[in-house]
């Protein structure tokens, strides 16, 4: 049975208050990277997702305000625009056959079709 007046042999080299975390300068860069680089690995993937599948929405959402707004348009864009008339969000545009684009409506910042009733 151990005695609450024992030093555990974790601690049995260290002064009391001193925090010895990491040995030196260079094993503290080693971690900082190591951390930056595991942040990293598990944002980026999502914001990727993210970005990808807002990016599909949009050109579909496009695909079906083109269809009842222009029918006889001759492609479709749906471009995030950061200083839009209605503000940041996704724009949906059709071209004709002679290459003049018109803008047809605002997708939102996370873009979505509404139904007119």
């Amino acid at each position: 049975m151990e005695r609450d007046d024992e030093i555990p042999p974790e601690l049995a080299f260290s002064e009391p208050g001193e925090v010895s975390a990491l040995r030196g300068p260079r094993m503290q860069r080693v971690a900082r990277v190591v951390v930056v680089l595991t942040l990293a690995a598990l944002i980026l993937p999502g914001v990727l997702i993210g970005v990808t599948t807002a990016a599909r929405t949009a050109e579909l959402a496009c695909r079906v305000v083109a269809s009842t707004e222009a029918p006889d348009a001759s492609a479709t864009v749906a471009r995030f625009e950061l200083s839009g008339g209605e503000g940041p969000g996704w724009y949906c545009s059709v071209s004709d056959f002679g290459g003049r684009e018109t803008q047809l409506r605002f997708l939102g910042f996370i873009p979505e079709v509404r139904v007119a009733r």
